[in-house]
C-alpha cells in the first residue's frame, strides 16, 4: 500500500443527524477508528454545515487531526442539487475513493461503466422495503416503492463495493439487487469498550425489574408484539416489572400504545424517547433484560450493545439476529407471544438463567469491535489504488 500515501478518501457523513441513529452511530465509530489508526490515507468528511462538523469532530475525536479535512455540502444526499454538487466536489478535491455510509451515492460521479476514475463504496444495511414492504407500510420507500426499487438497482449497477453488516443482509442484496458476491464485503458492526457493565441494577435495590426495548416503532420491529408479551409477564406471570421503550416516538405507528391501553399495562410502560449515548449506556446497564422481537434486522446493534453491558437478551430468531447473538441469547419466533413471555419471565425470575445469559453475552460481544469493522473498510480503500 505504499503507493497510497497521498490518496484522498471522501466519507459522506451527512447521515449523522442531531438524534444519532444506527447509521449515524456506524458513521461516527468508523470515523473515530480511522482517526485513531492513522495510516496511509487522507480523509475528506462531507457534512451539511459547520454545526454538524463540530458535532462530528467532538463525537468522533477528529479535532486537530492533520489527515482529516471537512467539506460542507448544504444539500441532502437525495436532492438533485446535492447529487450534482457532490459529484463536482469529488472531482475538485482529487478524491480517489468515495464512501457513503448509507445506500445513496451521487450518481453523476459514477457512470454505469467501470472502472471509475473515483471508486464508489457504500453501505447497504438492509433492504427491508424490498424484502418485506409490509413491514414499513408508511415509509416513503414503501409508498414510492417503484422509485426506491429503480434507485437501488441503479446504485447496484454503479457502486464498486458494497459493505453490509451480516451474511443475512448479504444474501438479500445478492438476491434482490443481483450484485455479484465478490463485490460485497460483510463487516459486522462493533461495540466499544465504553459499553460495559455498570454497578448494581436498580432491581437489586428493590425496584421493579426492567424490560428494555431500544429502536424505532416501524412494524418490522414488532413493538406491539413485545407489549403483548410484556402484558403476559406482568399479568398471568405475576412479575413486578416495567417496560422501558427507548427511541424517538413516531406518530405514524401508534399501535404499541394502543395495545398497551387495551391490555391494561400502559401505566407500566416508560416511553423514554431518544437518549444520547451516555444515557443509552445507562439504560442498558440498568435493565434486567433487553427484548428485541423484530421480524427483520440487517444487524441489530441494540442486542450487541446490551450484551456488552452485561444485560441478558431475549430476541427473535429472524434474519441477522442469530448471527449476532450466537448462542448467547434466548431466541424465540418473532410472533410467538407466549414463547417470548415465557422467556422474559424466566430471565426476570431465575437468577441462574440471567447469570448464564449475562456471561455468554459478555463473551459474545467481545467478538465484535468497531476496530475490526474499520479495518475491513480500510482494506477496501486500499484495493486497486
Amino acid at each position: 500500500m505504499s503507493s497510497n500515501h497521498n490518496q484522498r478518501i471522501a466519507i459522506d457523513a451527512r447521515w449523522v443527524f442531531r438524534e444519532v441513529s444506527g447509521i449515524g452511530r456506524y458513521t461516527l465509530e468508523l470515523l473515530r477508528q480511522l482517526g485513531e489508526m492513522g495510516g496511509p490515507f487522507t480523509y475528506l468528511v462531507l457534512v451539511q454545515d459547520g454545526e454538524r462538523q463540530a458535532f462530528i469532530e467532538r463525537e468522533a475525536g477528529l479535532a486537530g487531526l492533520a489527515h482529516f479535512e471537512f467539506a460542507h455540502l448544504p444539500y441532502g444526499p437525495f436532492s438533485l442539487r446535492g447529487q450534482v454538487a457532490a459529484a463536482r466536489l469529488l472531482q475538485t478535491h482529487g478524491v480517489g475513493v468515495y464512501h457513503s455510509t448509507n445506500f445513496m451515492v451521487p450518481l453523476p460521479a459514477f457512470p454505469r461503466r467501470r472502472p471509475h476514475a473515483i471508486r464508489c463504496v457504500c453501505n447497504i444495511h438492509d433492504l427491508i422495503p424490498l424484502v418485506h414492504p409490509e413491514f414499513t407500510p408508511k415509509a416513503l420507500k414503501t409508498r414510492f416503492a417503484f422509485v426506491y426499487r429503480a434507485l437501488m438497482h441503479e446504485i447496484a449497477r454503479r457502486v464498486d463495493t458494497v459493505v453490509t453488516g451480516s451474511e443475512s443482509a448479504k444474501r438479500d442484496i445478492v438476491q434482490r439487487l443481483k450484485i455479484a458476491e465478490e463485490r460485497i464485503v460483510v463487516a459486522p458492526d462493533g461495540v466499544e469498550a465504553r459499553y460495559r457493565p455498570g454497578g448494581a441494577k436498580p432491581s437489586a435495590q428493590g425496584a421493579p425489574k426492567t424490560v428494555l426495548y431500544v429502536g424505532r416503532s416501524d412494524p418490522y420491529k414488532n413493538l406491539p408484539g413485545l407489549v403483548a408479551a410484556f402484558a403476559q409477564v406482568v399479568g398471568d406471570g405475576g412479575v413486578e416489572a416495567r417496560l422501558r421503550i427507548v427511541g424517538s416516538p413516531d406518530a405514524r405507528y401508534p399501535e404499541a400504545g394502543t395495545v398497551a391501553q387495551r391490555l391494561g399495562v400502559a401505566d407500566r410502560i416508560d416511553w423514554a424517547g431518544y437518549l444520547d449515548e451516555a444515557a443509552l449506556r445507562r439504560a442498558y446497564q440498568e435493565a434486567d433484560v433487553l427484548a428485541l422481537l423484530s421480524r427483520y434486522e440487517g444487524f441489530g446493534l441494540p442486542v450487541l450493545e446490551a450484551m456488552a453491558c452485561g444485560t441478558p437478551v431475549v430476541c427473535s430468531n429472524a434474519a441477522s439476529l442469530p448471527e449476532v447473538v450466537g448462542s448467547a441469547a434466548w431466541l424465540v419466533a418473532p410472533d410467538d407471544t407466549a414463547a417470548a413471555a415465557a422467556a422474559l419471565k424466566t430471565v426476570l425470575t431465575d437468577p441462574a438463567t440471567a447469570t448464564r445469559l449475562r456471561e455468554a453475552g459478555l463473551a459474545q460481544a467481545a467478538r465484535f469491535s468497531w476496530k475490526a469493522a474499520a479495518e475491513a473498510v480500510l482494506r477496501i480503500y486500499g484495493e486497486g489504488a
